[in-house]
């Protein structure tokens, strides 16, 4: 199966990824959806949602710091270095990511498209000015009286209308797409990898409930397997 997946990969010309939290998690990033991984034994659809940054800011606050904080402990593992690789070499046309951990463009990527939007920018909750971490991490209020936040989709948020435009356009003129360390739980992006009449590969520790809808599944770390299909493409 790894064979017939780097022969996809080789042969692509118009490759998309689509990556999930599982992606991140071999760079020590926490994926935060199962108990495992949760802040406080919250569960973040608890804490990760506008009424929390209306109502509940302080918690909201001390969440969002946290995993910012964490971050700055976080660098890219060396499977996100093979997709920067893929790129530069003309093998990807786009990665289209629920993370927000800024990880693919710090390991070179630069076509992304972040469908969760982004843990490393800021803007007030009231007029979306931006802002800088600091202001946000200090806990300052906006200039205009509002609350500062992190640039990110919440719970009950729609998604970033360019991103998710952006991500269907190459999905759909795609010959292959790869799909790496997602449940496929969360709607709409677990919508998109059926988008494309390209080949449908996933990897991913788990198996989702969906493997039958891809004509190549490999079980495993996303670290692992990009290093192993890097050797052969």
């Amino acid at each position: 199966m790894l064979q017939t997946a780097a022969t996809i990969i080789r042969s692509s010309r118009r490759l998309v990824v689509l990556t999930g939290a599982g992606c991140s998690v071999d760079a020590g990033v926490p994926d935060f959806r199962s108990p495992s991984g949760w802040w406080r034994q919250i569960n973040p659809q608890t804490v990760a949602t506008v009424e929390a940054l209306e109502g509940n800011y302080e918690l909201f606050h001390a969440f969002y710091s946290a995993r910012i904080n964490h971050l700055k402990q976080v660098t890219p593992h060396m499977g996100h270095d093979v997709l920067g690789g893929w790129e530069q070499a003309g093998r990807i046309q786009l990665i289209a990511t629920q993370n927000v951990d800024g990880l693919h463009q710090l390991a070179g990527n630069k076509q992304v498209e972040e469908l969760h939007g982004s843990i490393r920018s800021f803007r007030c909750q009231r007029c979306s000015e931006p802002a800088k971490e600091e202001a946000f991490l200090v806990g300052e209020a906006c200039r205009c009286g509002g609350r500062l936040r992190p640039d990110v989709v919440l719970f009950g948020e729609g998604l970033p209308q360019q991103a998710w435009n952006a991500a269907l356009q190459a999905i759909e003129a795609a010959d292959a797409v790869l799909v790496i360390g997602t449940s496929l739980q969360v709607y709409p992006a677990n919508q998109l990898p059926y988008m494309t009449k390209g080949k449908l590969l996933l990897i991913n520790k788990e198996e989702t409930g969906s493997e039958h809808r891809f004509g190549c599944f490999l079980q495993g770390g996303a670290e692992e397997l990009l290093l192993q299909l890097d050797k052969l493409v």
